[in-house]
């Protein structure tokens, strides 16, 4: 109908920006279905609408429906392994980002977006192994963040965006061999998951996010060999967990967060000489593994449990 519409009637903005719209939702659905290729075709085919609309209204409102495009096919291309186009596709994002935010300082939808063309670039960056760059560009988004996050102190999404960055950068750091600055940056991820959490108990994803902030913390304590601190970060880790998976038992990404963390548990009682307390950890995750895979073999094809463990291992946060 829209296409028909379009077609009718090229002329008419209205009608054209809505068939870029069902052109991206479409490619949405590709994604999920796993058809990257029919969804970058989806993806383009409204970029390419939208760009003939931005040049006829070279206004703002275009120009973010440009940029937000452009992410979403460096999305995809990044999920096809074309890491060199994607960086092309993000940069040009980038540009409209950089434009739109410097002409409206103080719009923080604007100043957000740029922080997330920084991130993403720097995501780019960090598998490209170029690591350097990868740390600039999350710094980048972290300025950014945190002057969001300081002129709007109750704003809960720009706190965890400030987390987010934290955790990236500290992810950069692991890989750069930094182990110390590596734990200040998850150790200040930590204490906003903190904050977040304990304002909203309520909210599974603010807890599962502190869950991972201690979970991060551990790895780097394991690291540098304080195996008693990295207990203490895990089993805290554990707690949320536990409770995640008691509170919604058929949530196949709680489970399997519970069972890396028991397994992570044995490795740390192993290390100090517990081999009993670790075949303990060691059991519990392997009861967990089982129990999901029975459940799975039991579901028919294309379950919603099913297409949960497919999603869960595809996402990274």
């Amino acid at each position: 109908m829209k296409e028909r519409l379009a077609n009718a009637d090229p002329g008419n903005g209205v009608w054209q920006r809505e068939l870029a719209v069902s052109h991206s939702k479409i490619g949405n659905v590709q994604v999920a279905q796993g058809d990257l290729a029919a969804a970058l075709t989806s993806d383009q085919a409204a970029l390419a609408i939208t760009e003939r609309l931005a040049t006829a209204d070279p206004g703002n409102a275009g120009q973010r429906d440009l940029a937000v495009l452009r992410n979403k096919i460096g999305d995809v291309q990044v999920a096809q392994g074309d890491l060199a186009a994607a960086l092309t596709s993000y940069q040009a994002a980038l540009a409209i980002a950089e434009r739109l935010a410097k002409a409206d300082p103080d719009n923080a939808g604007w100043q957000r977006d740029l922080s997330i063309s920084h991130e993403k670039i720097g995501d780019l960056q960090r598998a490209q192994g170029d690591l350097a760059a990868a740390l600039a560009s999350h710094q980048a988004a972290l300025a950014i963040r945190e002057r969001l996050a300081k002129a709007d102190l109750g704003n809960a999404g720009w706190q965890d965006d400030l987390s987010i960055s934290h955790n990236k950068i500290g992810d950069v750091q692991v890989a750069r061999g930094d182990l110390a600055a590596a734990l200040t940056s998850y150790q200040a991820a930590l204490a906003i998951a903190e904050r977040l959490a304990k304002a909203d108990p309520g909210n599974a994803g603010w807890q599962r996010d502190l869950s991972i902030s201690h979970d991060r913390i551990g790895d780097m304590q394991a690291a540098q060999g304080e195996l008693a601190a990295t207990l203490t970060s895990y089993q805290a880790a554990l707690a949320i967990r536990e409770r995640l998976a008691k509170a919604d038992p058929g949530n196949a990404g709680w489970q399997r967060d519970l069972a890396v963390l028991r397994n992570k548990i044995g490795d740390v009682k192993v290390a100090q000489g517990e081999l009993t307390a670790a075949l303990t950890s060691y059991q519990a995750a392997l009861v967990i593994a089982e129990v999901w895979r029975k459940r799975t073999r039991a579901m028919p094809a294309g379950s919603a449990i099913s297409r949960s463990r497919t999603t869960r291992s595809a996402m990274c946060r």
